[in-house]
């Protein structure tokens, strides 16, 4: 239970972090930063004595059942290492943010950053791939939030990033999707052990290959590494944190898990080998020639993320126990120098190293701080990054395969080394070295430094006594290779090749440093013809352009062109479908009653006038009546819910539509007879095929199995007798949440275009000035008998709909149904109103749709308790006499569904009744002759 209360208790915290920033600001980072440590306690304690004998500590429960998919969580001691960084390195950028941002309310970024540790935390523990990919993805959203909020310049770079960490989450996607497929398995640590990884080249070589582009992308891994210096538009403390010490290491994580099962693949061991010497050499180069200290700091960390992903890739007991190492060592003093630079940045107002100089004897703390971790990244004793160093080096000296490999591999890496010194020292020397120009400025407060100061000294300690973290590591490579890793961590081994190379690349750094104002003219040009973020736009602005052309096929103002292509395809379709069906049973025709011919003569009457009229108004009304006919045709064949649906709906669109018809001219244009024909000819042809597979299809199948199975299950698996509503509720609950998310999210895209646009401005009606002086050209008296009936009808029917709300769940009704009751209610009290003035709606109709979806959703969480989310929860709640009343959670998602489409209504009605009323003019008064925005004001009916 441990590792799903720390899950929940990182949740907790985000949702908190709003409420404590409104009343101590910045100084929330401080009580996160404590949360995070008590947090990482907490796990060190569990592991402890859970770890202890090659044991692991999990957590399961049913998540999808369905397709046996669990909320599994495992911890073993390659996640707890990633864990470390989350929650240790993570406590520290919190406590540095306290003082790093100004006084006021940051509220986005405690709440961003604590959900990003959740999603990491959750990423590195998850014991099955879905869930996995679950979390993967929530990293990748919170890192786009974070990138952006910093301002209008990190719009763009948090839109790149996003896009490609988004693309490689689907590749981890298919990647997931194979491997439940082929293993026939989701949870993590069966899938690794599967034989089907040795059994199946193909299967190896496909996943292996999806996994790492999405560890490429995630890591910023050559060609993908230019999103990560591009993401430097993010404040600092997110940069330390998300782009240091965690997310990029999400991509190193996903290597090293999947280890196991891809290390004998060539493909696996050869790219990842390759592409991160590569990018370890391409990184290191680009950041001697950066003079922004921030950016030098990303290309030197995708220097290092390359040394990672080369060493996984060589696979060896070795090798893993390096890349554990030097991943703590990363950490500690790629946070710390980025949290330094940030410092730097808000002490001077500058992080170009052309402009700061000299600054050790202003602030020699920070300079010694900075020195220590910059010392550990080159790779000097007695820093715990000089003993990860020497290990990543013997660990490339036994690279599997031809004996000259190694030595190969081993003297790239070497060069890598060489460059990071060099720009190691560029970072200390460009800030703190040289004459002192700045002599005012002075040490900030010990509390602003006191985080880098910490991890600084870590590096420092763990150096000196890196055989605390052998157990660790030891248990690490016990974890990936089922064997212990055989290496002692010492400062001293004697004599040894990778000593030799730790040497000479000091000694060689040491020499480019000295000569470093050559260095700088020999790369002071454009090393590549492109750059990533120049190729990245050209693949999208190609894409938006590819796009636009696909769209130019259909895109027109004529909708009878843009519908010609779409219905041209629907109706060869159909015809294909109807004429290619297999015969079905043979059943009898269902017998003609007098009633249904009846019904179809006024649908048949109604559709003749509605195609004849040229006024658009009485297009509108013949429309409503074909489709109150259809309502009674439902009610005929014994489709209550439908048709009472049908019916409702039919009575909100027309006055809706009459809301957005008063505003255009009040006849159809006129057209030619070839038009005329034309339209013709497709509506009989749409007709004939709607005829036809109504005729096939009506009485003449049996039951399918799904129908069967909820007419027969909705009682005992929901307690409901309504099999409608059990379907939208229960069953299909997944469904409706979507439906009912997209018409909150249509509601609340009215309102912002029409107050957006000149939309609610009323065409001038040319012919109103004939009903002056009649009872039509008053509005008070010609809405007489509506505020009349209405004053008494409208209560009834708001009423009437929580009536069907509450029954839905047994007889005919419901959450949508009920809805459409009350907002026929509230339509009848708007129609009723003498002007639109009087009839402005003043219920939080915003608020209500995002309440019912949140309502909505909220009950579907309530699910998890009984295993799956949104399962509804059943309880039988005793009334007087013995008897019992069924409580169904259902219902009060039902309510959110009733929250929502009222919403939606009051928002329609709201905002498309709205008159324009210039800003001079003085407000109208209900009367005879009472005027809108200029006009003669007409009854909204």
């Amino acid at each position: 239970m441990v590792l799903v209360a720390v899950l929940g208790l990182l949740v907790l915290t985000a949702a908190v972090a709003p409420v404590l920033d409104r009343y101590i600001g910045r100084s929330t980072g401080w009580v996160v930063a404590a949360v995070f440590l008590a947090l990482g306690a907490v796990v060190a304690r569990a592991a402890s004595t859970g770890l202890s004998g090659g044991g692991v500590i999990e957590y399961s429960v049913p998540w999808i059942p369905a397709v046996h998919v669990n909320f599994a969580l495992r911890l073993d001691g390659t996640g707890l290492l990633f864990v470390a960084l989350v929650l240790g390195v993570g406590a520290l950028v919190m406590a540095y943010s306290a003082r790093y941002f100004s006084y006021g309310r940051h509220t986005g970024f405690f709440l961003l950053m604590s959900l990003f540790a959740a999603a990491m935390f959750g990423l590195v523990v998850a014991d099955d791939v879905v869930l996995l990919f679950v979390f993967w993805e929530f990293t990748t959203i919170c890192s786009f939030f974070l990138i952006g909020r910093s301002g209008y310049h990190a719009n763009k770079p948090a839109l790149r990033t996003f896009l490609l960490t988004a693309a490689g989450g689907l590749c981890l996607l298919a990647a997931v999707v194979a491997i439940r497929v082929y293993t026939g398995t989701s949870q993590l640590s069966v899938v690794l052990t599967h034989p089907v990884w040795a059994e199946n080249p193909v299967f190896t070589r496909t996943v292996g290959v999806l996994i790492m582009v999405a560890a490429f992308t995630k890591s910023a891994q050559f060609p993908f590494h230019y999103w990560l210096p591009d993401a430097m538009a993010a404040a600092t403390p997110v940069s330390a944190y998300l782009h240091a010490a965690a997310m990029v290491k999400a991509g190193i994580y996903l290597l090293m898990r999947f280890s196991p099962a891809l290390r004998d693949s060539y493909v696996w061991e050869f790219t990842l080998v390759t592409v991160g010497l590569f990018t370890a050499l391409l990184g290191a180069v680009f950041a001697l020639q950066r003079q922004d200290l921030k950016e030098l700091l990303a290309y030197s960390t995708v220097s290092q993320l390359g040394f990672l992903v080369a060493v996984v890739g060589v696979g060896t007991p070795g090798a893993l126990g390096a890349a554990g190492l030097h991943t703590l060592a990363h950490a500690l003093f790629k946070a710390t120098l980025f949290m330094l630079v940030g410092v730097i940045d808000r002490e001077v107002g500058n992080r170009d190293i052309r402009e700061l100089t000299g600054l050790w004897r202003v602030m020699p703390l920070t300079a010694a701080l900075t020195a220590l971790s910059a010392l550990s990244m080159a790779g000097v004793p007695p820093l715990l990054g000089f003993i990860s160093k020497e290990n990543l080096f013997a660990a490339f000296l036994e690279t599997p395969g031809p004996g000259w490999l190694g030595t190969l591999v081993g003297a790239v890496a070497v060069g890598a080394a060489v460059l990071t010194f060099a720009y190691s020292f560029r970072i200390v020397y460009g800030a703190f070295g040289g004459p002192t120009t700045q002599r005012k400025l002075r040490e900030p407060s010990l509390v602003f430094l006191l985080p880098a100061a910490v991890s600084s000294f870590a590096g420092l300690v763990f150096g000196l006594h890196a055989e605390w973290l052998s157990p660790l590591i030891d248990r690490i490579v016990l974890d990936l290779r089922g064997e212990p890793a055989d290496v002692t961590f010492t400062l001293w081994h004697g004599i040894t090749a990778p000593v030799v190379m730790s040497l000479v690349a000091i000694v060689v750094g040491t020499g480019l440093f000295v000569r470093r104002a050559a260095v700088d003219r020999m790369l002071d040009r454009r090393l590549f013809p492109v750059t990533g973020v120049g190729v990245f736009e050209s693949l999208f602005d190609g894409t938006i352009a590819f796009g636009r052309r696909v769209g130019d096929l259909t895109r027109t103002m004529s909708p009878a062109r843009h519908l010609a292509l779409p219905f041209a395809l629907l109706a060869a379709l159909a015809a294909a479908l109807v004429l290619a069906a297999p015969a079905g049973p043979d059943l009898p025709a269902p017998p003609a009653q007098p009633l249904d011919w009846l019904l179809l003569v006024l649908v048949a009457v109604a559709v003749a006038g509605l195609v004849s009229t040229g006024s658009r108004l009485a297009a509108l009304v013949l429309l409503g009546v074909a489709g109150f006919v259809v309502a009674l045709l439902f009610f005929t064949l014994g489709a209550p819910d439908v048709g009472l649906t049908q019916l409702l709906v039919e009575v909100l669109t027309v006055v809706l539509a009459v809301l957005i018809l008063r505003r255009l001219p009040r006849d159809f244009h006129r057209v030619g007879r070839r038009r005329k024909a034309v339209a013709a000819a497709v509506a009989a042809l749409a007709g004939s095929i709607a005829t036809l597979a109504v005729y096939l299809l009506t009485g003449r199948r049996e039951i399918s199995s799904a129908g069967r199975y909820y007419l027969d299950e909705a009682y005992a698996q929901t307690g409901g007798t309504n099999v409608v509503n059990t379907i939208l509720v229960d069953f299909r609950a997944l469904d409706t949440l979507g439906e009912l998310t997209v018409l909150g999210v249509a509601g609340l895209v009215v309102v912002s275009v029409l107050d957006s646009t000149g939309l609610l401005r009323t065409v001038p009606d040319r012919e109103g000035a004939r009903y002056d002086g009649t009872p039509i050209g008053s509005a008070v008296d010609n809405t007489l008998l509506a505020r009349t009936v209405g004053r008494w009808l409208a209560p009834v029917l708001v009423i009437l709909s929580l009536y069907l709300l509450f029954r839905g769940h047994y007889e005919p009704g419901g959450g949508f149904i009920s809805a459409l009751v009350g907002g026929a209610g509230f339509a009848l009290a708007y129609l009723s109103a003498p002007n639109a003035r009087a009839a402005q709606i003043h219920l939080p109709y915003i608020a209500m749709i995002a309440w019912g979806i949140g309502l909505a959703t909220s009950v579907g969480l309530l699910g998890f308790v009984d295993g799956s989310f949104l399962r509804p929860l059943h309880v039988d709640i005793p009334l007087p006499g013995g008897a019992t009343y069924g409580f169904t959670t259902a219902l009060l998602f039902d309510i959110g569904v009733y929250l929502v489409v009222v919403g939606v209504i009051l928002a329609a009605l709201d905002r498309l009744g709205a008159e324009e009323t210039p800003d001079d003019a003085p407000p109208s008064e209900p009367g005879p002759h009472a005027a809108v925005g200029g006009q003669t004001e007409r009854s909204p009916e």
